[in-house]
């Protein structure tokens, strides 16, 4: 895909619930555009790993925002992948297992810790070049850019993805129908939270992934996004 000089100062919003492919396809964007890439949704299990780390009770809200706002978190790209870095140590693998994702559902939910991180995101995006994927980027970190995008799969595909990646990489898990379970609750959680809850903003792209491969996807949002650039003259 071209480069176009205009992608230097641009955000790109990419929401979506769990499984629905945010990562790897803000990744491949990423790649294609020479854009950073910025996972929010790490941002929040790094917290939750460090909570767990210290023991800090799940239900007691102001605990949980002081550890975010006290966490160190970066991103570090090694070869062809993003590292996620908490207090300078390399936790990529530790906050990707089953329990820390229950445990960031509850973590994301407290107001003082996403009023945190937005903090931060909004600081790591602000000069511009940068793909951010999450829940509320588009709605609450962003809401001005005009590059956003809500991906969707059925919960079943999503479910199904999910187990299978874990497993990919290891990851002691149940079996697919208690994955798809898990992240039925998670939709749940997400979506009736008070502070920044999972919703398409009026004017995201709408790209349901079920029938596509994140390839596919990748190469949809490259041009969707050069075609707004070109529309707006800053091709």
């Amino acid at each position: 895909m071209k480069s176009i000089e205009g992608l230097a100062s641009i955000v790109i919003a990419v929401d979506g619930p769990s499984g629905a492919g945010k990562s790897t396809v803000s990744k491949a964007v990423a790649e294609k555009l020479g854009l950073v890439y910025i996972d929010t949704g790490a941002m929040y299990r790094a917290v939750a790993l460090k909570a767990k780390r210290a023991k800090v009770p799940f239900k007691d809200d102001k605990m949980l925002e002081g550890i975010a706002k006290g966490c160190s978190i970066s991103f570090k790209k090694v070869d062809d992948d993003n590292r996620t870095i908490l207090d300078g140590e390399d936790v990529s693998e530790a906050i990707r297992t089953p329990e820390i994702s229950l445990f960031t559902s509850r973590v994301s939910a407290v107001p003082g810790v996403r009023k945190a991180l937005v903090v931060l995101q909004r600081a790591m995006g602000k000069t511009g070049g940068v793909i951010m994927d999450g829940r509320d980027v588009g709605t609450v970190i962003f809401p001005d850019t005009p590059f956003k995008f809500f991906i969707d799969a059925s919960l079943e595909i999503r479910g199904k993805r999910r187990h299978l990646e874990l497993k990919e990489k290891g990851a002691d898990i149940a079996d697919e129908t208690s994955t798809i379970k898990e992240m039925a609750e998670r939709d749940d959680v997400d979506s009736s939270r008070e502070e920044s809850p999972l919703v398409r903003a009026d004017d995201a792209v709408y790209i349901d992934t079920s029938p596509m491969t994140q390839e596919e996807v990748a190469v949809q949002i490259g041009q969707l996004v050069c075609e707004i650039l070109e529309k707006e003259g800053r091709a």
